[in-house]
């Protein structure tokens, strides 16, 4: 049997303000020939299914359709419930899908009971646990405490008490919405814990035939068995180096028999760039980029006048502008308070204001201009 693990579809997400929602449909097309070409029987989907609780139209209609799609093609889907879904929105009709081959799994009350798929000689029992929020869990699972580790604990103790009911031999895959010891996050997950608290131990998922993981947006091996697929698109520019897609799994009776990378291309690259402003307007080598979503940091000691607009003029769609300037020293800042007890007059009180909101002293024609506006006013006050 071959399985094709993935998690972390974030429908209805948007990328800095970019709708996503026609490169997901996009994905979605990819999803479906690769469950065609490669002969897929059961494509797993570890949470995160939609990107918030409350998905909108248009983006609950893409996965009713990429649902119907599969049924109709005869592949079975085990889906569960990651922290952006609504558990009790996306398992909606749970019962009724099952009939057609789509299984939901986000109920804790649920997470016990498996898919069950007849191998050659064998069974294999997938076990879907929804993402465990500790405060909402712990108390249904009787577990030690409100963690992480506890929750998570507790869940698989009831999955190795379910198991032990089923027949010898039967091969076992877990899927998890989580963040298990030695994953590598980037910018686009949501914190499910602070400083690290929520990180579960991989030896709790020790005999199982293969766990898939959801949460954490790269594709990554922690152990031969114990995997994330990662996001099927990049969703933060943390991501502009992932290679997106899947893990085939094929699995029969005596077990996991080979575990495959699934390629699926993204239709814009991401860039990163960083560097002076006109360094970056003359580099050819950056003509990669000009088709690329970037997000680019300024490096000049003294913030260009109009960077976004000039930077568009080459790179369109750059959706980040930052400012590190290279060297530190040479701007050093003041405080405002420091350069207001420091102006020796009103022009140089103005100046070190506007030089304070936009990290660019004031060029002479401003600086002229602010001298006229500031006697304009003392002629003003004397007239009164």
């Amino acid at each position: 049997m071959r399985l094709l693990h993935t998690s972390d579809w974030h429908l209805g997400r948007s990328f800095h303000g970019v709708g996503m929602l026609a490169a997901q449909q996009r994905f979605a097309a990819q999803l479906l020939e690769t469950v065609a070409r490669e002969q897929v029987d059961v494509v797993l989907v570890s949470g995160d299914v939609y990107d918030r609780a409350l998905p909108g139209v248009d983006v609950v209609s893409l996965l009713d359709s990429l649902l119907a799609d599969l049924s109709a093609a005869g592949v079975a889907v085990v889906l569960t419930s990651g922290n952006h879904d609504s558990a009790t929105r996306l398992g909606f009709a749970g019962r009724v899908m099952s009939a057609a081959g789509i299984h939901l799994r986000t109920r804790i009350a649920d997470l016990a009971d498996p898919v069950l798929f007849e191998l050659d000689g064998g069974r294999l029992a997938v076990y879907g646990l929804p993402f465990l929020e500790p405060r909402l869990a712990a108390g249904p699972l009787e577990a030690a405490d409100s963690t992480h580790f506890a929750v998570t604990e507790a869940a698989l103790a009831r999955v190795r008490a379910d198991l032990a009911t089923r027949p010898e031999g039967t091969q076992v895959v877990v899927m998890s919405h989580t963040f298990a010891s030695g994953g590598i996050t980037s910018a686009s997950e949501r914190e499910l814990s602070i400083g690290g608290l929520g990180a579960v131990p991989l030896d709790l998922f020790d005999g199982f035939a293969y766990t898939a993981l959801g949460h954490l947006h790269g594709r990554q091996i922690l152990a031969p068995n114990v995997r994330y697929s990662g996001s099927p698109l990049p969703y933060s520019f943390s991501e502009a180096n992932h290679s997106k897609g899947a893990w085939l799994v094929d699995i029969d009776a005596s077990g996991v028999q080979a575990v495959t990378p699934v390629e699926w291309a993204a239709d814009r690259r991401l860039a990163v760039l960083r560097g002076p402003l006109e360094e970056l307007l003359a580099d050819e080598g950056l003509a990669w980029a000009e088709g690329a979503y970037c997000q680019i940091k300024l490096t000049d000691n003294d913030r260009p006048a109009q960077a976004m607009e000039r930077l568009r003029e080459r790179f369109p769609d750059t959706l980040v502008l930052g400012f590190e300037p290279e060297n530190a020293q040479a701007r050093e800042r003041q405080s405002y308070s420091s350069r207001v007890a420091s102006a020796g007059n009103e022009i140089e009180l103005c100046c070190g204001f506007l030089d304070h909101v936009r990290s660019r002293p004031a060029s002479p024609g401003e600086e002229a201009a602010l001298a006229r506006a500031v006697e304009s006013a003392r002629m003003m006050e004397a007239a009164l």
